[in-house]
């Protein structure tokens, strides 16, 4: 069947796009405005078609209107980020990309596309106030934790398996060095802990912090934020320092380098290389000292194969690279952290709680943590917050854990079928884990209770790889 496009059709169907779009006639008059244009600048359609362009944004003129630009120079601009006040007076940022509209060789009108970045608003408040923050430790006043400062040390990283002592002595010597560091690690693995552990225990520890995710941001705005700007580099722009110059001589955390578009990436590699930036449309470099970490929740070269990371760029960052291990591979590290955090939500929540029962962290160490550290950490705060009792029971947890629960009972049933050798050494096994458990983690302490010698132990924990 023959689809007709009836301009009725086409406007309902920009009715559903996120973006905001905007036509104007080669007059500068306001011929169409899709629902989120008017919803992102809170004016009503009625009120803004058949006004020129200015009338509406009172703020802008005929050089610094993308729209009417497009129509003078007859050529598209692409990502633009503007700031403005609407004829309500509210302030606006948006990221604009303009085209000229052609009919048989004569401009006849221009349309813009729009995408409103007026809620990061307060990335731009965390950077003013990183700047006060920096001035008022000039003057010799005492900043806040919140700000410029890194906030955990490596006594904050939970863990005792030799994924994580192997890490953490990695980490360790990582921060007696200036090279440029990269953390790879899935999602709630610790990579902010241990850059904010690597910059405290480094000789940059009493100079800035400051840490910038580089996903879901605009390339115009991040580059803004990262570099900073000059007074008329972009319409509504100010003079105001970058993140660069307010880390200077400290550390920069950049999280989620491979979600950083790809023209920033060639400007960071700039500053890796000289350690000068340029602001958003300056003409002068600054020198700049930053120690730059960077974490990727993927793995870096899986990023740079799929061209999410420039290769020159990774080879720049991976000077010092860290792996951090998931929970499911460092399982050992459960009980010590299950007890971490039912000490922590004791405190947090004015509870009570003794321990978890043997029971549950049988269910815990069965169970592949997807969300990793942060997903136990969750589980348990939200137990706690429910449960009755001073003992968390499998009764306790969320539902979806039932699963896991049965699992462990069909594998208790399980074992009356197999070869004595095989149910000698489960056995062995869960008394050797549970002699881990209640001697949290200390071996000599579970050997004695075992009766063994603390050599066999360290023999039978290697061969079973519970460690």
């Amino acid at each position: 069947m023959e689809m007709i496009f009836t301009q009725k059709n086409v406007e309902k169907i920009l009715d559903h796009v996120e973006e905001g779009i905007q036509i104007i006639d080669g007059r500068g008059r306001i011929v169409y405005f899709n629902k989120a244009a008017a919803e992102h600048e809170e004016i009503k359609r009625e009120e803004a078609v058949g006004k020129h362009i200015l009338d509406i944004y009172p703020s802008l003129d005929p050089e610094t209107s993308t729209l009417l630009r497009a129509i003078e120079k007859g050529v598209p601009t692409f990502d633009i980020q503007q700031t403005f006040l609407n004829y309500k007076g509210k302030k606006i940022t948006t990221i604009n990309s303009s085209f000229p509209i052609k009919a048989k060789g004569k401009i006849i009108g221009a349309i813009e596309i729009s995408r409103n970045i007026t809620d990061v608003k307060e990335l731009s408040e965390k950077v003013v106030a990183l700047q006060e923050q920096l001035i008022d430790k000039k003057k010799g006043k005492k900043s806040n934790k919140n700000g410029d400062s890194a906030q955990f040390t490596f006594f904050d990283i939970i863990g005792r398996s030799k994924e994580m002592v192997k890490v953490k002595g990695l980490a360790m010597k990582a921060a007696q060095t200036a090279s440029p560091v990269l953390i790879y690690g899935e999602t709630g693995t610790g990579k902010e802990l241990f850059v904010h552990a690597i910059h405290t225990a480094s000789c940059r520890r009493d100079k800035p912090f400051i840490a910038q995710n580089c996903g879901a941001l605009p390339a115009a705005l991040l580059e803004s934020i990262l570099f900073g700007t000059v007074k008329g580099s972009f319409t509504g722009a100010d003079n105001r320092a970058g993140l660069f110059e307010l880390a200077n001589g400290g550390t920069l955390f950049l999280d989620e380098i491979n979600s950083m578009p790809i023209e920033l990436q060639v400007k960071l590699l700039r500053v890796l290389q000289d350690g000068r930036i340029r602001r958003v449309g300056d003409s002068k470099t600054r020198q700049v000292d930053v120690r730059i970490i960077a974490a990727s929740n993927e793995d870096p070269l899986s990023a740079v194969e799929n061209k999410r990371l420039r290769r020159d760029l990774y080879y720049r960052l991976n000077v010092i690279s860290l792996k951090l291990p998931e929970l499911k591979d460092r399982k050992g590290d459960i009980p010590i952290l299950t007890k971490h955090f039912v000490d922590k939500f004791n405190n947090k929540l004015n509870k009570e709680v003794l321990k978890v029962s043997d029971e549950v962290l049988e269910v815990f160490e069965n169970y592949d943590w997807p969300g990793n550290v942060r997903e136990l950490e969750h589980v348990i705060e939200g137990t706690m917050n429910l449960m009755d009792g001073n003992i968390i029971t499998i009764d306790c947890l969320p539902m979806y854990f039932e699963k896991i629960t049965k699992r462990s009972l069909k594998k208790e049933i399980d074992i009356k079928n197999v070869p004595l050798n095989e149910a000698l050494k489960s056995l062995e096994i869960e008394m050797i884990k549970n002699a881990l458990r209640e001697g949290d983690g200390n071996i000599s302490h579970a050997a004695d209770s075992l009766k063994i010698p603390r050599q066999t132990l360290q023999y039978k924990i290697k061969k079973y790889k519970l460690q």
